[in-house]
C-alpha cells in the first residue's frame, strides 16, 4: 500500500447502521486496490490487513469519508423493517415443561451436549452433529440431508442452519419434544453427544478437494477421531477446540484452536504444523488469542501420536475442573512440545 499514498481521516468508533453497506464498500475498495493479485495463495483480505496494520484502517477510513462526501444512498429505515421481517421469530415463549422422570444416561448426556439454552423460555436450540466415524467432518449424504430437513420440519419450524462448526442446528424446538427429537435424531445418526469435545473437530476439506490446499487434511481428521472415539474418555477430557486446516488460508481456523493443526507444504512433500492454546473468543477458550506453534512440522502419520501426547500431558497435568487450554495456558508450550517431540518417528530434520 506503501506505492500511493494516502491520507487518514478518523471516523466514529462506531459506524451507524444507516451506513454499514458504504463502510462495507470502502473496505472492498480498499482492498480492490491493494490486495495481492500476485499470488493466489495471498489474495485474502486477511493477509492485506495483517500486513499493513494500521495503513489498511487508515485507508478505509480515508475512503469512508470520500464515499461519505458524495452523499452515497444510506438504508433507510422501511427497508431495515422489510427485511427484518424476514428473522422474526417463529414461535412466541412456550411453558417450560416439568422435569421428566428418570432418563437414559444417553440422553441426559445429549442434553448436555447438543442442548442449547434460548432467548425464548419453552424453546431450545439443539445441534445435530455432523461428526462420526466413516465420515468426513461436516460431510452429509442426500439421504441423510433429507433426514435433517424431516427434523426441522417436525421439531423446528422448517429451520435449518449450518454453523462453521461444521454441524447442523435445529433453533426453534420445544422443549417439551426434546425427547422425540433425541429418538428421531439418534435413528437418523445425528445424536452423537460430542458438541464441543475432542472428535467433534473442524477440517477444511484439503488437497483432496480444494486446489489451494499444501495438504490433506481429512485423512488425518479421520485418523484423530478414530483414536479418540470412546464417549466416556471424550467427556472426561472436557471441551477442547481441535481445528485443522490445509493451507495458511485457514478455513479450518487452525489458529483459533485450543489444538490447531496446519498443513504445510515443504519441498513437494505434506508436513503439519501443531499450534496450541488458540481461542475464536467462545466461552470455553476465554478471550480470543492465536495459538502458539509447537516446533518443528510433523508427518501425517504422526499426527494422531501427537496428539495424543499433548491430551496426555493434559491428563497428567490438569487441575481439579481444569480445561484442556487453561493448562496448556498455565504450564506454556514446553512440557506439551517435548511430549510430542518424544513420539516423532521421522521428521527430527525433514521437517526442522
Amino acid at each position: 500500500m506503501g506505492r500511493t499514498p494516502l491520507i487518514a481521516t478518523p471516523v466514529a468508533a462506531f459506524v451507524p447502521w444507516q451506513q454499514i453497506l458504504v463502510f462495507i464498500e470502502a473496505i472492498v475498495r480498499v482492498y480492490n486496490l491493494h490486495g495481492r493479485r500476485d499470488n493466489a495463495y495471498k489474495a485474502r483480505l486477511k493477509i492485506l490487513v495483517r500486513a499493513e496494520g494500521q495503513r489498511f484502517v487508515d485507508a478505509v477510513n480515508a475512503e469512508f469519508a470520500a464515499l461519505l462526501a458524495e452523499n452515497p444512498p444510506l438504508i433507510e429505515q422501511v427497508e431495515f423493517d422489510r427485511v427484518a421481517q424476514g428473522f422474526a421469530a417463529p414461535l412466541s415463549a412456550l411453558p417450560e415443561p416439568a422435569p421428566g422422570a428418570d432418563a437414559p444416561r444417553a440422553f441426559t448426556r445429549w442434553l448436555e451436549r447438543n442442548v442449547h439454552a434460548h432467548k425464548l423460555p419453552g424453546l431450545r436450540a439443539v445441534t445435530l452433529s455432523l461428526k462420526r466415524a466413516g465420515q468426513p467432518p461436516g460431510d452429509v449424504t442426500a439421504d441423510q440431508m433429507d433426514a435433517a430437513a424431516e427434523l426441522a420440519e417436525r421439531f423446528s419450524q422448517g429451520e435449518l442452519r449450518v454453523t462453521h462448526a461444521q454441524n447442523l442446528v435445529l433453533p426453534w424446538v420445544p422443549a417439551s419434544e426434546l425427547r422425540a427429537l433425541w429418538l428421531a435424531a439418534r435413528e437418523a445418526g445425528f445424536a452423537t453427544p460430542n458438541i464441543g469435545l475432542l472428535s467433534d473437530l473442524i477440517a477444511c476439506p484439503g488437497g483432496d478437494l480444494c486446489a489451494l490446499a499444501n495438504a490433506r487434511t481429512i485423512p488425518v481428521a479421520a485418523a484423530i477421531a478414530e483414536r479418540f472415539d470412546e464417549l466416556d474418555a471424550l467427556h472426561d477430557l472436557g471441551e477442547i477446540a481441535l481445528h485443522l486446516s490445509g493451507c495458511i488460508n485457514s478455513c479450518g481456523h487452525h489458529h483459533s484452536g485450543h489444538i490447531g493443526i496446519l498443513g504445510v507444504d515443504k519441498d513437494g512433500q505434506e508436513f503439519y504444523q501443531l499450534m496450541l492454546a488458540g481461542s475464536d473468543g467462545a466461552a470455553p477458550g476465554g478471550p480470543a488469542t492465536p495459538g502458539q506453534v509447537i516446533g518443528p512440522a510433523f508427518g501425517a502419520d504422526e499426527v494422531p501420536d501427537a496428539v495424543e501426547a499433548l491430551i496426555d500431558t493434559y491428563r497428567h497435568e490438569r487441575r481439579q475442573g481444569e480445561r484442556f487450554v487453561d493448562t496448556a495456558r498455565r504450564l506454556g508450550p514446553a512440557p506439551f512440545r517435548a511430549a510430542a517431540d518424544a513420539v516423532r518417528r521421522a521428521t527430527q530434520t525433514e521437517a526442522a
